[in-house]
């Protein structure tokens, strides 16, 4: 069995195509599946979104997406745990490639990420220089990740410490089960903070994150690109 894991907080934009794209994607695996919806506080309709396309609903108030993810691996029923955010698309390759990892002997995977709709030109430059070498590292993005049950509890999960970031700790902490693999095939999700923000200001936001190191993720205070803002035009 499959289970697909969706944190979401104020998603109620983009949670709709995120759960038809993954029931398309899923009918291709040839198993059951189930689809969790981890609602974090959420303030708008995305628990009935949610509810109302046959998705189980675990209601958390935390306004953190590693304990949001936490929440949803822990009763989820399935042998392979697949992780989505609820702004991103999966195809059927995206399944059946992590399953078919899984099954060679990887540790756990993600795959490489493109943008929807209109990406400012410093938005592409930063993406491409960016994604050379995350990516170059072998590490996960945090819109698309999968392991096995096993797996999931031997590394205790996500670690709650981190407020951003911890996709990366979830990376290294399943590498050292064994390998991880990095799909070709993008998955899609939201450009919208490169849309919504000035250059200056997610580029300062997004390195000072980057120099402050390990302690600067441990607060959700200074983390406002990662946390503010789920809506264009909006604030959270």
């Amino acid at each position: 069995m499959i289970s697909f894991i969706i944190p979401a907080y104020n998603e109620e934009h983009e949670l709709p195509a995120t759960l038809s794209a993954i029931r398309a994607a899923a009918s291709g695996a040839a198993q059951p599946y189930e689809i969790i919806v981890v609602d974090d506080a959420s303030t708008d309709a995305t628990p009935k979104i949610a509810l109302r396309a046959g998705a189980k609903v675990i209601p958390i108030n935390r306004r953190q997406i590693a304990a949001s993810r936490n929440a949803g691996g822990r009763v989820a029923q399935g042998e392979y745990l697949f992780f989505i955010d609820a702004d991103t698309r999966i195809n059927r390759a995206h399944v059946t490639g992590g399953i078919a990892a899984l099954e060679d002997g990887y540790a756990g995977g993600s795959a490489r990420v493109g943008m929807d709709g209109f990406v400012p030109v410093w938005g592409r430059m930063f993406l491409r220089g960016f994604s050379s070498v995350y990516f170059g590292l072998n590490l996960g993005a945090g819109a698309f990740l999968f392991t096995t049950r096993r797996n999931f509890d031997v590394i205790g999960g996500f670690d709650e410490q981190y407020f951003a970031g911890e996709e990366v700790y979830f990376s290294i902490e399943l590498k050292k089960l064994g390998g991880f693999k990095v799909l070709r095939e993008p998955v899609v999700t939201s450009a919208r903070k490169l849309r919504m923000y000035r250059a200056k200001d997610f580029l300062r936001k997004f390195f000072g994150v980057i120099v402050r190191g390990p302690g600067g993720v441990r607060s959700r205070a200074k983390l406002s690109i990662w946390y503010d803002g789920k809506r264009e035009g909006h604030s959270a």
